[in-house]
């Protein structure tokens, strides 16, 4: 067995339908599929809001680096470039955990290494796994507990949007 948790994000063009050509193009293996989310950029670059969302995958016959190329392979079918370090882009689709994996590879650090820093991860992902843990420097910690470590402005930051991504 192989799940894995995918964080996945858009701010250009339909973002919507960017983030809903993950959830199809991953839709055999879609175990959940968060609420969406608005969420404001994070890392200083002056852009548009984020729509967010979390896909819990899971597929036998998928390793790590798997649902890494399958999340490349749709950040390519969106036109995904990559010109600034958390820039606007049209997908963005992250590998957050997958099993009970642990890399320190610089194409797959796992799990992500500022995951528990990120509002935009951690709501969207409590939505679909309430009970979620997540390692950070070696140590499980509740998603929950690592999200009440943020800054309230952090948090409060994430809004639930009416949209929806649909598993069809």
């Amino acid at each position: 067995m192989s799940r894995a948790v995918l964080s996945i994000g858009s701010n250009i063009g339909d973002s919507l339908a960017h983030l809903q050509g993950v959830v199809d193009g991953l839709r055999d293996w879609v175990v959940a599929v968060s609420p969406v989310y608005a969420t404001a950029p994070w890392g200083g670059v002056d852009q548009q809001d984020f729509l967010n969302a979390i896909v819990v995958v899971d597929d036998p016959d998928t390793d790590a680096r798997g649902w890494l190329r399958r999340g490349q392979d749709l950040e390519a079918a969106a036109d995904r470039v990559r010109e600034q370090r958390w820039g606007p882009r049209t997908l963005d689709v992250d590998v957050v955990t997958c099993d009970d994996i642990r890399s320190d590879d610089p194409e797959l650090t796992l799990p992500h290494p500022r995951a528990h820093e990120r509002a935009f991860v951690l709501v969207p992902w409590l939505a679909v796994e309430p009970d979620a843990t997540l390692v950070v420097d070696g140590v499980p910690v509740r998603v929950d507990a690592a999200l009440a470590q943020l800054d309230a402005g952090e948090r409060d930051g994430v809004r639930r949007t009416a949209q929806r991504l649909e598993l069809r």
